[in-house]
């Protein structure tokens, strides 16, 4: 069925959707908990509020403004780059994987671009309000990343024996991510298990073309 579907409307309508949740569910963390603030839904899963400046899963590289701009680079070459895919009819999943790493990436720039300017700040104990444009804890392209799923699979406390780690607390999976990294993160996986030939190809074809 969804390869009867155009793959102009697929793309847009994976983007959207993907947009659309991931700024629901972020606005409303934002407006209802507090930085640092908890939900326990398993044991293994909670709901974590946090922020951060850095990339996909809280990652910290270089200065913020430099992250946005980035972001914002990839994020042009990623949409033409879908929008040859969609003009050369290439297979619908393939279409759907470069359409959620585009989206991924465009629901962390929203952040970056304009949650500083519409929220109040976050810390604990202070749930954050929306405010009129300009009045927020930050500028334009200085926004933080909101942040929640926390996966805490396996924790536990290194042997003594065990080397540098002796002794210390761990966690098994301690990165916290939003919606927006987990697009990015599944477009990529099914990219590389299924469509690595297509996307070599694809690539290929499109350094030729420029070179013409």
């Amino acid at each position: 069925m969804i390869s009867k579907f155009p793959k102009t409307a697929t793309a847009v309508l994976v983007v959207l959707l993907v947009i659309i949740a991931d700024q629901i569910l972020k606005i409303w963390i934002k407006t209802n908990m507090a930085l640092y603030e908890s939900i326990e839904i398993t044991s293994w899963f909670k709901i974590y509020f946090v922020e951060n400046n850095g990339m996909a899963f809280g990652m910290e590289v270089l200065s913020k403004l430099f992250l946005s701009v980035f972001r914002i680079v990839a994020v042009l070459f990623i949409g033409y780059y879908l929008y040859l895919l969609v003009k050369k009819e290439y297979a619908h999943g393939f279409i759907i994987c470069v359409a959620l790493i585009l989206a991924g990436a465009l629901g962390n720039i929203i952040d970056s671009m304009f949650y500083g300017e519409i929220f109040t700040a976050s810390y604990p104990g202070h749930v954050a309000q929306m405010v009129p444009f300009g009045e927020g804890y930050s500028s334009f392209l200085h926004g933080k990343v909101v942040d929640m799923f926390y996966f805490p699979l396996i924790e536990g406390t290194f042997p003594d024996w065990f080397p540098v780690w002796g002794g210390e607390d761990f966690v098994f999976f301690r990165p916290i991510f939003n919606l927006a990294d987990s697009a990015i993160t599944v477009g990529i996986i099914i990219l590389l298990l299924f469509y690595r030939k297509t996307l070599l190809e694809s690539l290929e074809q499109k350094k030729d073309e420029a070179k013409a």
